[in-house]
């Protein structure tokens, strides 16, 4: 009877190891599944990591040669300003020049004009002088 009583509790003791050992092996199959999942949760989050720094650097790069153009583009707008400003003054002095230029003109031709006439009137005289000499001359006895 005691034999019976040890085979049959070594019977027992080696089907709860072997139901522990099935369950021991699932747990640790389970336990290799959690890894290999965190392993594979932790390159996806490193990839998508990488792939977002690496949208972000090629964005950043288009940003950055944007803001470089709009500054070249500031400077040129305010080296055209002070052109323009500067041109704009030679300009009113240029018109200065030529109005000053056409009254000269005009003021040479009122003096043509005013000697033309002093001309005219001299004639005149020196024809009415020359008729009174040559009346004169023809009315004096001989």
């Amino acid at each position: 009877m005691l034999s019976r009583l040890l085979k049959e509790h070594q019977a027992k003791q080696n089907e709860r190891k072997e139901l522990q050992g099935e369950r021991s092996g699932a747990a640790a199959w389970l336990l290799q599944e959690a890894r290999t999942s965190e392993k594979r949760r932790q390159e996806a989050i490193t990839a998508a990591t990488c792939l977002t720094e690496a949208l972000v650097d090629h964005l950043n790069v288009g940003v950055a040669q944007a803001y470089m153009n709009q500054r070249k583009l500031d400077h040129e707008v305010k080296t055209l300003q002070v052109q323009a400003a500067q041109f704009a003054k030679q300009t009113g002095q240029w018109i200065g020049m030529v109005e000053n230029f056409n009254q000269a003109l005009k003021e040479i031709g009122d003096v043509e004009n005013w000697a033309r006439s002093i001309e005219l009137d001299m004639r005149t005289i020196a024809t009415a002088l020359e008729y009174v000499y040559k009346g004169q001359l023809q009315s004096a006895p001989s």
